[in-house]
């Protein structure tokens, strides 16, 4: 190994305090929700006025932006919480069910978390008579902030590591499970940083392509155009980056070390892989939808 870089000690806690006997903390996790959710909304909201960018009007007004946000948040949430409990930890929650109420103690699924916020956002716009497509269009452009942080809170938290590596930019985890290698490794145990990939390739590669497309290249007057784009831009890069990523040990065993849900002799596909897959196929079909539909 030529090089690797040792991973500071992080506290996944920025601040705690006590109050009455109960204590409160703000995580980094936390934090990358919020920062999120609040770049989302003013890029959102700056978007909408900008009838320039639009095929006629702007597809809502600031007021029901902001409603839209609270719908958002809410579906996100309950579904990366659902989504992890029935994707990543089935058996343990159907033992403990009530520690699935318990979001505080982490565990989110991405998938799950976009179905809550697509599902939120059909309602708000069934509920309001908003275009579905038009609306999907703008949050898939103003998502990309909230993707990026959130990686980069993981890889502070020291969580979703990546597989051992000798690459120059490995990473050496000084603590817990990711400071282990298997025995068949020799030297210090150092990995792929495969947070930061997904934060690169999901959060600033789409972001700068999609603001690109959206600012310079009129993609708002195709409804659907860049929603589509989003699931497939995505889907693809996750699939990519969970080549680089440690299996889920929910999923990991002795004779399945690669974590494979789905796997044939040596190929498979782990659980990410697998509920990206989907993902791709819809991006693909809705923007050539889109496309046909335009012309």
């Amino acid at each position: 190994m030529i090089f690797a870089i040792p991973l500071p000690v992080f506290n996944p806690e920025i601040f705690s305090t006590e109050i009455f006997g109960i204590r409160f903390a703000l995580h980094w996790y936390a934090l990358s929700y919020i920062a999120g959710f609040l770049v989302a909304r003013f890029w959102f909201v700056s978007l909408i006025k900008r009838p320039q960018l639009w095929a006629g009007a702007p597809p809502m007004d600031r007021d029901a932006a902001d409603q839209l946000l609270t719908w958002i948040i809410i579906g996100a949430i309950v579904g990366g919480r659902i989504g992890y409990v029935i994707f990543y930890n089935p058996l343990h929650y159907v033992d403990n069910p009530l520690e699935a109420l318990a979001i505080w103690r982490g565990g989110m699924s991405f998938h799950g978390g976009l179905a809550g916020l697509v599902a939120a956002t059909v309602l708000f716009c069934k509920r309001c008579h908003y275009s579905i497509l038009r609306v999907g269009d703008a949050i898939s452009v103003t998502a990309m902030p909230g993707l990026f942080l959130g990686r980069i809170a993981n890889f502070i938290n020291g969580e979703l590591w990546g597989t051992p590596t000798n690459v120059p930019w490995a990473v050496i985890y000084p603590y817990g499970p990711a400071s282990h290698c298997p025995e068949t490794w020799t030297g210090m145990c150092s990995r792929h940083p495969s947070q930061l990939y997904e934060a690169l390739l999901e959060g600033a590669l789409l972001c700068a392509i999609f603001a690109y497309l959206a600012y310079r290249r009129g993609a708002f007057r195709i409804p659907g155009q860049l929603l589509g784009l989003f699931f497939t831009g995505y889907g693809t890069a996750r699939i990519f980056v969970e080549q680089f990523r440690h299996a889920d040990a929910t999923f990991r065993t002795m004779d399945n070390p690669h974590g494979y849900v789905v796997g044939i002799g040596d190929w498979g596909l782990s659980m990410g892989q697998f509920l990206s897959l989907p993902m791709v196929l819809l991006g693909i079909g809705m923007f050539l939808w889109a496309r046909w539909k335009n012309r």
